[in-house]
């Protein structure tokens, strides 16, 4: 992949997009790249951190294992994400283990000297910090769902967010996602079991709110709102 490539690449993620050429040309000179086959992990948990990710191409899974193995899903990353966001500016470990769910090709660079480009450029570094605090007030939510909601709500609360950021407005009005995930990994993504999560979603299919369409997981997400509101 040659430098035009990379920078057509980079300038196509919201952390970049609005530098000029001459501004992107130390980055392009630390950028490399790799592509990386379904089902591999980029990286694992506790590993040390030594680069920064954007995808150019496939989806990544970040997760995290307890100490009994038990896995929970923490975010399911797309075309124009970075990761990760945590450990910058400080020696650190990957917090958690990335593996790849499409097959993905990754630019990265060495976290020193993305931090280095960061101190040089700090118009980037506002945008990083709004990133990230998107990401806190996603967790927050989270956990405020967790703590306020009972797992049935949890549950409709979790399509939502994944039509927000995985779905497709279908002809009906209706959400496609564009992902599929097992009801394993959205159980994990709540931290409930895969059994509560099919006869949840048996329940929410009954009702006409969930429905499967060529494969795909259908969704009215006008239904589910009043459901849960």
């Amino acid at each position: 992949m040659h430098t035009g490539t990379i920078k057509q690449l980079l300038q196509k993620v919201p952390l970049f997009k609005d530098l000029t050429n001459y501004e992107m040309e130390p980055i392009i000179d630390l950028a490399k790249h790799r592509m990386y086959r379904h089902g591999t992990h980029i990286f694992m948990q506790g590993d040390p951190l030594t680069n920064v990710y954007f995808i150019h191409q496939g989806k990544i899974k970040i997760y995290k294992t307890d100490f009994h193995g038990k896995e929970q899903i923490v975010n399911v990353l797309q075309p124009g994400d970075m990761f990760p966001h945590q450990g910058f500016f400080r020696q650190d470990d990957y917090p958690a283990h990335a593996e790849v769910l499409e097959d993905a090709v990754l630019i990265y660079i060495p976290i020193e000297s993305f931090e280095n480009f960061l101190i040089n450029h700090p118009e980037i570094c506002v945008k990083l910090f709004r990133v990230l605090g998107d990401i806190i007030v996603d967790l927050q939510g989270r956990l405020e769902e967790k703590i306020l909601h009972n797992t049935y709500e949890q549950i409709i609360m979790l399509l939502l967010r994944l039509s927000k950021n995985y779905g497709k407005e279908a002809s009906d009005g209706m959400v496609k996602l564009t992902t599929q995930f097992t009801n394993r990994e959205l159980a994990n993504m709540i931290g409930s079991s895969r059994e509560t999560v099919s006869r949840t979603l048996t329940q929410l299919k009954k009702q006409n709110m969930v429905a499967d369409k060529s494969g795909a997981v259908v969704l009215d997400t006008d239904a589910l709102e009043d459901e849960l509101f």
